[in-house]
This record gives structure tokens, C-alpha cells and sequence, in this order.
């Protein structure tokens, strides 16, 4: 499998995180919250199989991105990290503490794509096939602002300079791999995944999105205990966008 497109941000020696993006996403989006509240910590972002820069081929199954995260610890000789995660990261995550318990110390969940409703991912995964194409980058830019609306003007014109290619054929994509979306999509909408037992993790919720429900969250509790930290936000799911300061002093209060 070819390696994934890898980019680091804050401190080159500081504590490593490994933050893992959602579908349709890439690793630069952490670039915000790391330089407004990380930056000490050595953060390592890659995009994911099927997204961003990285190789769109298959597999592009949890078993795959987990394969392809360990091998990015590998390459860097870390033994051990912190994992910081959102939507469909979450869940990567979760398999890569349970497959390799050993590699993972922390875990931050930014309302993670767990356990969710079939019927809901059967229509986001048929949506990921038919829409995301545009006439042009004005048309692009205008999609993103409306999904966008409490995120900053700034974050979208990074968005659309980094994720937005054209196609041969003269339209314009967001650097995804539309198949490699209905596969996550399948996967998150199978059992709920709690952490592993011993590994202390913080769950954010997106009080706007309604992706977290109230039995996963009595779930994690069951298994975790007094490990297990819970925060909620008003805010949508893209909550590290929209509110990137105080996301990113919750991440940085529980991991010191």
C-alpha cells in the first residue's frame, strides 16, 4: 500500500498526536486548532486512504486506515501516541486502540460517527455518489459557505485553495474519493464502538449535530468509568471549525 500523504504541525518535539480527519476531509484541517491552541504538541495529520492527497485505490475499510496509521507511526519510530479524532476518525480510532492497544495512550473524540442510524448513512453514502460536482469555483465556494455558515470566512478560502480539483472534464471536485465515502458510510452505521477499557478518553459532543447519542454515551461510561470525560458545545458538527479556541483549550486541558 503506498504510504499516506503526511503533514506535521506545532512543535517538532513536543508530545506526538496523531489526529485523524472525517469522511469527505483531509489533515489540513487541523492546521487552525493546532496553531491557535496545540501548537506545542507535535501533531502528525495524515489524509486519509481515499481522501485528500493520499492514494484513492482500495481497500478503504477501518482495517485499511488502521494498517495505514500504524504504518505512519512506524515510519516515525513513535511507540506510542495520543489520538485526536473527528466523525469517521473517531471510529478509526477506537479500531486502531483496540487492534493496537499498545500504540495508543489518549484518546480525544470530537463528535465521533459511531453506531449510526442505517437508514441515515444509506442516504448520506447514495448523496456522496451524485453531488460534490460543480460548474465552477464560485459554485464551489458558495456550497461551502452554506455548510459553513458559523465558520469563519477565513477557514472556508483555505478550504476550497486545498480541497477543491478540477476534473478532466472541466468540473470541480473536493479531493475525496466518492466510493471510498459509501464505504465509511456503511461502517458507521454498524455496532457502536466503545474505547478499550484502560485507555482515558474525552468525548465531545456536538450539541447541534445529533451524531452522539445518549446510550453511546452511557455505553462509553459503562466501560471506562471515571476515565471517561464528557464535554458538549453548541455547535455543529464541524465544532472544531466553528469554535476552534475553545475546542482546542478542552483538548489541551485533558491531554496535559
Amino acid at each position: 500500500m503506498t504510504a499516506p500523504y503526511v503533514r506535521h504541525y506545532g512543535a517538532a518535539e513536543g508530545p506526538a498526536l496523531l489526529a485523524l480527519h472525517g469522511i469527505k476531509e483531509h489533515g489540513a484541517r487541523w492546521r487552525r486548532i493546532v496553531e491557535t491552541s496545540l501548537y506545542d504538541f507535535s501533531v502528525i495529520a495524515p489524509d486519509l486512504r481515499g481522501h485528500g492527497r493520499s492514494d484513492h485505490t482500495p481497500p478503504w475499510n477501518t482495517e485499511a486506515h488502521v494498517a495505514d496509521m500504524i504504518a505512519v507511526l512506524d515510519a516515525r519510530n513513535l511507540d506510542r501516541v495520543d489520538l485526536l479524532a473527528h466523525s469517521y476518525g473517531g471510529l478509526i480510532a477506537l479500531r486502531l486502540a483496540h487492534a493496537a492497544p499498545e500504540r495508543v495512550g489518549r484518546i480525544v473524540m470530537l463528535d465521533p460517527s459511531v453506531g449510526l442510524p442505517a437508514g441515515h448513512m444509506q442516504d448520506q453514502a447514495r448523496r456522496s455518489l451524485s453531488s460534490g460536482f460543480f460548474a465552477d469555483r464560485e459554485q464551489a465556494c458558495a456550497e461551502r459557505r452554506l455548510a459553513w455558515s458559523a465558520v469563519s470566512a477565513a477557514a472556508v478560502e483555505e478550504e476550497v485553495a486545498e480541497h477543491l480539483v478540477r476534473r478532466g472534464d472541466g468540473l470541480w471536485q473536493w479531493r475525496f474519493e466518492p466510493a471510498a465515502v459509501v464505504t465509511a458510510c456503511s461502517e458507521m452505521a454498524g455496532p457502536a464502538v466503545t474505547p478499550p477499557v484502560a485507555v482515558p478518553t474525552l468525548l465531545v459532543i456536538a450539541g447541534r449535530s445529533g451524531f452522539v447519542s445518549a446510550k453511546y454515551v452511557r455505553a462509553c461510561r459503562a466501560t471506562l468509568d471515571e476515565r471517561l470525560t464528557v464535554a458538549e458545545f453548541d455547535a455543529g458538527h464541524m465544532l472544531y471549525l466553528e469554535r476552534p479556541e475553545e475546542t482546542g483549550e478542552l483538548i489541551r486541558r485533558f491531554l496535559a
